[in-house]
């Protein structure tokens, strides 16, 4: 079948041809008058320091259609946060930094909590969350994209292909979600989407005694986890995003939950994409790989028990043996394809990570039965507006006085 082909409830937005970066640009110039655009980069200050953000930067200063860039900085004093407008301040468009561990945003932080709706753990659900207040708050905007700061081979043609859509002014999508081929062009990449995601949706379908829609529409994504998406504003202030490293499946359940599919896509937006890897972890739970795919698991598994699936041990391991089978099924094909294509494939090193995931998927079932009521989303926008009506005007305040 040809790159054309449409799989799923999702429209699949390809590249079919070279069509340039300048010449997606024109039109979103034009677009920008009425439909003006921003972008949030989520980053922690030690990004400033890795060879990827420059270069985002250099890329970034040749866009000329955003109304204003926003970027979160986690886990900055205040000399880094001073680095960080440095940094930062060669970009022509309006710029605004978050310093999210200053004491204005961690007074907002701390009145929020008095309020229980505050985010309940650190991490770049909490820093992308602030992100969006502040997009709201600021007005300048009516769409946003969101990217983060270590891909690798980034050109602003990426950011280009994935607001594209939004702003169309006849598509008619509220929500875009980029999807790439993960590699460095020496191996593949990508091991949570390959070995855990994939593999793990097909055991929950199979396992399972109903046949999720949902489970089919997150199937229908080439690459569920990507970090880059595009929404207009009404998808920001409605949605609700998990704080921990079930961003991208939660964010994916809520635009399930509020829009039909006819108001979601999928774009392509690289031939090949590459950024920091995360280490795989065995020994640590709360770290790496290993954190990321109990996080994970958790959240496919609270949204299927949302839908009505009664969850019990024995499920649990009717899942595990489900998933393990076909993701080592799943190794045999990557390692044929990585072999016709020239690449590396280290099979002991996937098949280890079968392992590690398959573990991980009974610890976040033990975690999920001895905790159902846990909620680690984040309150939206929208009820964080009604239980303080003044907010919006808090955070600009706090983040033009950060940035004075």
């Amino acid at each position: 079948m040809g790159d054309y082909h449409q799989h799923g409830p999702i429209t699949t937005l390809h590249r079919l041809s070279a069509r340039s970066t300048e010449d997606l640009e024109a039109e979103l110039v034009r677009w920008s008058i009425n439909r003006p655009m921003s972008l949030i980069i989520p980053a922690l200050y030690s990004e400033l320091e890795g060879p990827a953000l420059v270069g985002i930067v250099d890329e970034l200063a040749q866009v000329p259609y955003l109304s204003e860039i926003i970027i979160g900085i986690d886990r900055a004093d205040e000399d880094q946060f001073a680095h960080a407008r440095e940094f930062f301040e060669r970009l022509p468009q309006r710029t605004r930094l978050l310093w999210n561990d200053g004491p204005r945003l961690k007074q907002i932080d701390a009145e929020l909590a008095d309020f229980g709706i505050a985010p309940n753990q650190l991490g770049k659900g909490r820093n992308v969350w602030y992100c969006m207040g502040y997009f709201l708050a600021s007005g300048r905007a009516t769409s946003v994209a969101l990217h983060d700061a270590d891909i690798l081979t980034y050109d602003r043609s990426m950011l280009a292909r994935l607001i594209y859509p939004v702003v169309h002014p006849t598509f008619g999508y509220a929500f875009s979600k980029g999807f790439y081929f993960r590699s460095d062009g020496e191996r593949l990449n990508g091991r949570v989407s390959r070995l855990l995601v994939a593999p793990l949706l097909h055991a929950l379908r199979v396992t399972l005694d109903h046949s999720h829609d949902y489970l089919e529409f997150l199937q229908a994504f080439r690459y569920p986890l990507a970090g880059e998406f595009a929404m207009h504003e009404n998808v920001v202030r409605n949605l609700r995003i998990p704080s921990d490293w079930g961003l991208e499946v939660g964010l994916m359940s809520e635009v399930y939950r509020r829009y039909t599919p006819q108001r979601i896509c999928q774009v392509d937006i690289a031939g090949a994409y590459d950024h920091k890897h995360q280490i795989v972890s065995p020994d640590d739970a709360d770290d790496g790989l290993h954190r990321m795919s109990i996080d994970i698991a958790k959240a496919l598994f609270r949204k299927v028990a949302i839908d009505g699936e009664v969850l019990t041990p024995e499920t649990f391991r009717t899942i595990k043996a489900s998933y393990y089978r076909t993701a080592l099924d799943h190794v045999d094909r990557y390692n044929n394809d990585a072999l016709i294509n020239g690449f590396e494939f280290d099979r002991h090193g996937e098949e280890d990570i079968v392992e590690l995931f398959a573990s991980s998927i009974m610890a976040a079932g033990d975690d999920f039965l001895s905790n159902p009521m846990e909620t680690p989303f984040i309150a939206s926008w929208s009820r964080i507006l009604s239980a303080v009506p003044n907010i919006y005007d808090r955070i600009r305040d706090a983040v033009e006085a950060d940035n004075a």
